[in-house]
Formats: structure tokens, C-alpha cells, sequence
């Protein structure tokens, strides 16, 4: 086989196995940047024998024993035995394991290890930022070019932030483990907003020339289907899948041929991917099959799954998602929020009822140069006829939006604004 196609395959591989392999090596060392490095000395051995050797029966397992023995010789000989080793009895005496296996210790349930590893990367103790680069980075095998690609930032500024996260982790003594009941929900709504984040950056880009970037919606979409299989009783997490999976199969139908921006309310529905449209439902029944009031992640699936089931905008259950962002008002209220009711209720009861909410809302500091803000209250203003203000609304809008193809459709919207369409 020739090398650069060695190479692909185990690039696929490698994104694929690298949380896996982390994951386990991470239980065992108690330090993520060591196992990373280990991992990553298993990636380049691949690299030297493969092209040699030919690619192993399974490739996977090949990746994982090299870095696991990798991990085993710097336990039994390396500066760190010591410490290590009293961690590792520890742990399979815990475990009610004999101590003198310390390959079973990382033989354990791969699941388990995967479930740690989401809880570190998304650790609260780490900046927003950096919790993303670090997820992108270890659960998502993502190189740091390409995680700086993904955000426009200048690739040192993401090698810095991934650098300091371990600093950080490894300074605060964090635990490699599930955190108990107590810890859980805190420590579960950070790794959900991880995982929303990317999901919303790849969704609508804040800046740049593409409107959209996939990579990071089908990162977050895997992520979260990871995360569901692990964590298969929270109900907050299927809720969270349920939105990503419905939201991300309009992703044909949100960018025309030119890489333009396709609005709601223009796209064609023929285009939205049933498949995906579907797992969304399936997953926003297991959280309501699992009990008790939905969550922010469920309810707003559930608004999703208005748009989805429904053939036109009109023909939209617009009474019902009116009902249901009061509820998620009333359980994480927020002015963007309380922006998104305006536009149902616009629906649901005119376009004068939603921009009497908007205007409620223009005094809200937290909205000062949102550019959503605007561009809503643009919307209204056409709806009502009164063109002359709903221009210099797109028009403001345009001047705060930092993403280019967002900011030539505001600009267009202001230039046609009452001209009739052809």
C-alpha cells in the first residue's frame, strides 16, 4: 500500500481510537498531558512501522498496546514509579484486584475511562476557552491547527490554551474520576456547554467568511452521541443530542450555492435530513422516557421538533413553541431567550405583540451589540410595513455582526428593504 494512503488510514484511525487510547492511559498515569504524550508516541511508532510492516488486522488495538506498554515501562522504570505505583495499588486494591497486575489496571472498562476523560477536558476549574480547545483536542483528535482553523484564532494562542489546561488541571490535583452525585450536575452542565458551544460555533460561524463550519458541528454531534452512550440516564444529555441532531439536519438547506445565508423561513424543507431529523426525535423521547421536567437542552429539542414536524413556517405550531420558551424562561431565563419568544409570539399573535417584547428588550445591557437584536426587530418592522426604520435596523445590525456573510445579507436586507420581491 502506498505510504500517503498509511497515512490516511491512520489519520482515520487515529480520530477514531486517540480518546479511547488517552482515555485509558489517563486512568492510569493520573496526568492527561503525560498520557497524550504517550498516545502520541504510539502515533509516531505507527508511523515508522506501518509503512514497513503493512497496516495491523486492527489497527485500533495495535495504537492501543503500543501506547499502554509505553505507559507500563514508564510506570516501571521511568522518575515517576514511585509515585505511580502506590497509585496504581491503590487503585486495584480498591478495585479488589491483586496489586501485582498493573495491566488489568488499565484493562478496565473502556466506557468508564471515555466518561473521566469528558469530565476532565470539561473541568470547571478551566476557562470556557480553554475547556473547548481541550475537548476539540483530546476527545475530538483535532490537531491544534486545525482547532485554530476552526476558530480564527492564530494557532499559539490555541497552543497556549491547551498547554495551560493541563498546567491547570495538573496544579489543581483534579481527579481522575466520575464525580459522585453531588458533583455530578455541576460538572455535567459544563460538559454540555462545551459540546453546545462547538455545536453553535460550526452552526452560525461569529466570524470569518463562512457562514458555516461543519467540521465542528459533526465534532460536537459525535461528541454528544459519545456522551449519550455513556451517560445513558441523564436526561439532559439526550435532550442536548436531540437539539443537535435536529438542528444540524437543516445544515444542507442553511447555504445556498454561493455560500449566501439561507434564513428559517426561506429554506427549502425538502432538504433537511430526515435521518437526522428522526434521531433527534428518538433521542428527545429517551429523555422524556427517563422522567421529571425536561431541561434547557430538552425544551429547546422540543421547540426544534415544532420546526421539524411541521411542512411550511405557517403551517408551525407556533402557539406551542410560544408555550414552551415560557418554560424555558422560567427554568434559565436569558434576554436571547426572551428575544427567541418575541419572534414566536410574533408568529403565534402578530408581529406588533413580538415588537413590543423586542423594545422591552432594547434597554437590556446584555444585549448591547448583539447583533440579533436589531436584525430581529428589522424583521418586525418589515412585517408591519414600517421600512424606513427596519432599514437602519439591518443596517446597524450589519455594523455589529463580525461574520462576513452574515453582515453582506444584513446589508442587502437594508438596500431592498420595502422593494417588492421579483
Amino acid at each position: 500500500m502506498a505510504e500517503d494512503s498509511i497515512h490516511r488510514t491512520l489519520d482515520a484511525v487515529w480520530r477514531i481510537e486517540s480518546p479511547k487510547i488517552i482515555a485509558r492511559i489517563a486512568r492510569l498515569l493520573r496526568d492527561v498531558g503525560l498520557a497524550e504524550e504517550i498516545a502520541h508516541d504510539a502515533l509516531v511508532a505507527a508511523l515508522e512501522h506501518w509503512p514497513r510492516d503493512g497496516i495491523p488486522d486492527n489497527p485500533g488495538a495495535w495504537l492501543t498496546a503500543t501506547a499502554r506498554n509505553g505507559a507500563l515501562d514508564l510506570l516501571r522504570h521511568g522518575s515517576l514509579v514511585g509515585r505511580k505505583h502506590e497509585l496504581l495499588v491503590h487503585e486495584t486494591e480498591l478495585l479488589g484486584k491483586p496489586a501485582a497486575q498493573p495491566d488489568e489496571a488499565i484493562d478496565d472498562e473502556i466506557g468508564d475511562d471515555l466518561l473521566r476523560l469528558v469530565f476532565i477536558a470539561c473541568h470547571p476549574v478551566l476557562p470556557t476557552e480553554a475547556r473547548v480547545a481541550l475537548t476539540l483536542r483530546l476527545l475530538g483528535g483535532l490537531t491544534t491547527a486545525e482547532i485554530a482553523r476552526a476558530f480564527l484564532v492564530p494557532e499559539p494562542t490555541i497552543a497556549q490554551r491547551i498547554v495551560r489546561a493541563k498546567r491547570t488541571l495538573a496544579a489543581a490535583h483534579v481527579p481522575f474520576e466520575v464525580p459522585g452525585p453531588a458533583d455530578r450536575a455541576a460538572r455535567l452542565s459544563s460538559v454540555l456547554e462545551v459540546i453546545y458551544l462547538i455545536f453553535n460555533e460550526g452552526y452560525a460561524a461569529t466570524a470569518g467568511d463562512d457562514w458555516m463550519r461543519p467540521a465542528l458541528c459533526e465534532e460536537a454531534l459525535r461528541l454528544g452521541r459519545i456522551l449519550a452512550e455513556l451517560a445513558t440516564q441523564e436526561a439532559e444529555v439526550h435532550g442536548l443530542v436531540a437539539l443537535l441532531e435536529i438542528q444540524a439536519s437543516r445544515a444542507g438547506a442553511r447555504v445556498g450555492p454561493g455560500g449566501e445565508p439561507i434564513l428559517l423561513f426561506d429554506q427549502n424543507r425538502a432538504r433537511w435530513d430526515q435521518l437526522l431529523i428522526r434521531r433527534g426525535f428518538a433521542a428527545l423521547a429517551r429523555a422524556e422516557a427517563l422522567g421529571g421536567a425536561l431541561g434547557p437542552y430538552a425544551l429547546q429539542a422540543a421547540i426544534a421538533s415544532c420546526h421539524a414536524r411541521a411542512p411550511s413556517a405557517a403551517a408551525t405550531d407556533w402557539t406551542r413553541i410560544v408555550a414552551l420558551y415560557d418554560a424555558l424562561a422560567q427554568l434559565a431565563p436569558s434576554p436571547i431567550v426572551a428575544l427567541n419568544r418575541a419572534v414566536a409570539v410574533s408568529m403565534a399573535f402578530g408581529p406588533a405583540a413580538g415588537l413590543e417584547i423586542v423594545d422591552e428588550l432594547r434597554s437590556e445591557a446584555r444585549l448591547d451589540g448583539y447583533h440579533l437584536l436589531p436584525s430581529v426587530r428589522g424583521d418586525l418592522l418589515v412585517r408591519l410595513g414600517r421600512f424606513t426604520e427596519a432599514r437602519q435596523e439591518f443596517a446597524r445590525a450589519a455594523t455589529l455582526v463580525r461574520n462576513a456573510r452574515e453582515r453582506a445579507l444584513l446589508l442587502e436586507r437594508a438596500a431592498t428593504c420595502g422593494t417588492p420581491p421579483p
